[in-house]
């Protein structure tokens, strides 16, 4: 967006924008990537709940831009499927804001940076390969 654009009417992007903007970072994946995380639920929150924060040891609700929550890859096989929830990517809509604007980067880059960051821990790979995957993202 261009330096001289007039900021005066816009807002802070809603939980749906954000909705929107996660399914555009997803759908920009490999898709290689994509198949491979097909059933991982995807939402958007403003925030963490207190019991995150305190399981995470968080000293601040800003503290955590996403949450992977469920079974990884690598210990799938282990877990009986009778009454399992699927896996699930939280993003927080507020933290990401902040970081954001704290950082020289685009929204849409922040978002894909964490959904990739959080399917790794899905399948348990190394910052490397999340990188890799991050620069392959038509983002």
């Amino acid at each position: 967006m261009p330096a001289h654009e007039d900021w005066s009417e816009r807002v802070a992007p809603s939980l749906e924008d954000m909705e929107a903007l996660a399914d555009r970072a997803f759908a920009g994946l490999p898709e290689s990537f994509r198949r491979l995380v097909a059933g991982v639920v995807i939402r958007v929150e403003d925030f963490p709940t207190d019991e995150v924060l305190d399981e995470m040891e968080a000293e601040t609700p800003f503290d955590l831009l996403g949450l992977f929550h469920g079974i990884g890859m690598a210990q799938d096989a282990a877990v009986g499927e009778t009454g399992r929830l699927p896996n699930m990517i939280f993003l927080y809509r507020r933290p990401i804001l902040d970081y954001w604007a704290e950082h020289e980067e685009s929204l849409g880059g922040v978002v894909t940076h964490v959904l990739v960051h959080e399917i790794g821990h899905h399948f348990g790979l190394s910052d490397e390969d999340m990188e890799r995957i991050e620069d392959a993202a038509d983002i």
